[in-house]
């Protein structure tokens, strides 16, 4: 068998209290320890200065230790500034001793009434760029040890957290990647080009645009419209994406529909063609040689419509399914690989490898700057000395976070004995390979006694065709769940069409028939997932609207607001609550 990590430490049984830990693995490469940086890798700054138009900060002096906070849009004028965009500024301004603010005319304008709280200056950027030219400064140059940049997560309850980075954890984490791939036929190169639509807040965009201008390659920003990506990658054609596990199932759907329009004969010769690849692919062979005339006949059609030039897809944010990764691989000719990490390991803490197939459905190994290990979770079940060892998922290493902005309390809880405790549940499978399977964060109790990890629900119900995007809400009052359905709008209208009901998405989100069909098939999603009864959604109210910024029920790298949610639907909770055990009474 195939091993992908290296074990360094034995595991041991829980004591004094203690939780029991399993083993502590590390990448392949660093097995007998970390290898040292490359040369002129000390720093982000050094990544930063071989990118063009560089000069423009250069003629104002700020000093080192203070802060400079940037807004704007998701486009290259606002990358070129060198931070992310974050929207909470009533929490960042007074929180951060900003000394010079940026920002565009048009964005965020409720901004400027903060100016008398920053004693430097404000600048509107859009002519900012041939100051450094016209009037350069001396640089100091940074140290390692010194912060890069506060990148806040999302703030799903209460006040965002600053998560604290120094040069050196970003350099180390964009050279990890460089020996990552090195190791693989197909080389980065100046000709590559990523495709660029996350939010800049999100660390997962935000440290692949490091990378690419690492290594002298294109980075293009999408137009703004997710629903219009498309037309962005037929116009960009990208070599890279990197998106969340919705992303992916959009384009799995589009796949999709467009087979449902060819003829039975040539949706048969498509999957006995699908099915021939993935054969010759679950026997090792790489994407490009298990069947030249498979990718001929069909598959060449999936690349052309996804730009024509797509070598990697990378997932992150959440787990991918393993049907959507595995149909990815097959169809659209190129690298498919998953990855796992948090804004506090700086993006990847574990990456899969690219044409293992024993990787679909897994997240992979660590990454070359750190080690993990499991750690035990009594209360779920969850033993990492067991068979198979699974725990709550802990890493530590050279390119985590050193500390949560002006929070040390919640920096030494998130710490504990050195290790930085990521809230997810994960198995270790025998090749070596992390798997995510539950989530501890999120976990609530329903009043029967069980534990029920929301999020996981959330993952696993969001694959279903009828749902866009699903809250699901229980709480330790109540015995069973019920969930927010935010509608797939056209498999909505489609299932309107075919019984006879017309109407606008608002209207059609009232009818009790289509509450029943969006049961039924989250009933049919938990049974194919083989979910406990508990488990099982006893409610749904129907959305027709996606959860958004606008009224504050997402954050912004669109993550939920859980609390917010539940203030935003507590009414029509109540009455769906009230209506289930009234059904049940009786």
């Amino acid at each position: 068998m195939k091993v992908f990590s290296a074990k360094v430490d034995d595991g041991r049984e829980g004591q004094d209290g203690k939780p029991s830990v399993g083993p502590v693995y590390r990448n392949l490469l660093a097995k007998n320890g970390y290898p040292p940086p490359g040369p002129d890798m000390s720093t982000a700054w050094s990544l930063f200065r071989s990118t063009p138009e560089t000069g423009c900060l250069d003629g104002e002096e700020l000093l080192m230790g203070r802060w400079a906070l940037i807004s704007g849009k998701h486009t290259t004028k606002f990358m070129m500034k060198f931070c992310t965009l974050v929207l909470h500024y009533e929490h960042l301004v007074p929180n951060l001793d900003v000394g010079l603010g940026f920002m565009e005319q048009t964005a965020h304008s409720g901004l400027w009434r903060w100016r008398p709280a920053v004693p430097t200056v404000w600048f509107v950027c859009l002519s900012m760029i041939h100051w450094g030219k016209e009037n350069p400064q001396e640089i100091s140059p940074p140290q390692p040890f010194n912060i890069c940049t506060i990148m806040y997560t999302s703030g799903t309850s209460g006040d965002p957290k600053g998560v604290v980075l120094t040069h050196e954890t970003i350099a180390l984490l964009v050279y990890g990647i460089d020996l990552f791939l090195d190791q693989f036929e197909d080389k980065m190169t100046v000709d590559d080009m990523y495709l660029s639509f996350l939010p800049l807040a999100h660390i997962l965009d935000r440290m692949i645009e490091e990378y690419f201008f690492h290594k002298g390659a294109s980075v293009g920003y999408y137009h703004g419209n997710l629903k219009e990506l498309r037309d962005d990658i037929i116009e960009l054609k990208p070599t890279f994406l990197a998106g969340v596990p919705r992303v992916y199932d959009m384009i799995h759907e589009g796949i999709k529909k467009a087979l449902e329009e060819l003829s039975p004969l040539r949706k048969q010769i498509f999957y006995a063609l699908y099915k021939y690849k993935l054969f010759w692919m679950n026997r090792g062979h790489k994407h490009k040689y298990a069947s030249p005339l498979a990718d001929l006949l069909a598959f060449r059609k999936v690349k052309a419509k996804l730009g024509g030039r797509l070598r990697l897809l990378l997932s992150g944010g959440a787990p991918l399914s393993s049907e959507v990764e595995e149909f990815l691989r097959v169809t659209c000719c190129a690298f498919v690989v998953q990855g796992y990490g948090l804004t506090e390991t700086c993006g990847a803490c574990t990456i899969g490898f690219p044409d293992e197939m024993c990787m679909v459905g897994a997240v992979g190994s660590p990454a070359v700057y750190n080690e993990l290990r499991l750690e035990e979770v009594s209360d779920m079940g969850y033993n990492p000395l067991g068979n198979p060892p699974c725990g709550e998922i802990c890493v530590r290493g050279k390119t985590l976070f050193s500390e949560y902005y002006k929070n040390p309390e919640l920096t030494r809880e998130s710490f504990k004995d050195g290790w930085f405790h990521t809230g997810d549940i994960g198995q270790m499978l025998p090749n070596g390979v992390v798997k995510i399977i539950d989530r501890k964060k999120n976990l609530i109790k329903l009043s029967q006694g069980e534990y029920v990890a929301l999020e996981y629900l959330e993952n696993v119900y969001g694959v279903t065709p009828i749902v866009d995007d699903v809250w699901v809400y229980g709480n330790s009052f109540k015995s069973m769940l019920v969930a927010v359905v935010v509608l797939h709008e056209e498999n909505a209208k489609k299932w309107a069409y075919l019984n006879g009901y017309t109407g606008s998405l608002s209207e059609l989100s009232s009818l009790n028939n289509l509450q029943n069909y969006v049961l039924s098939e989250l009933k049919s999603t938990a049974e194919k997932n083989k979910m406990r009864g508990f488990e099982f959604i006893k409610g749904v109210i129907l959305e027709p609207h996606p959860f958004d910024m606008e009224r504050d029920l997402v954050t912004a790298t669109l993550k939920k607001k859980r609390n917010n949610l539940l203030k935003y639907y507590q009414a029509e909770i109540d009455a769906l609550y009230l209506k289930l055990t009234a059904k049940i009474r009786s």
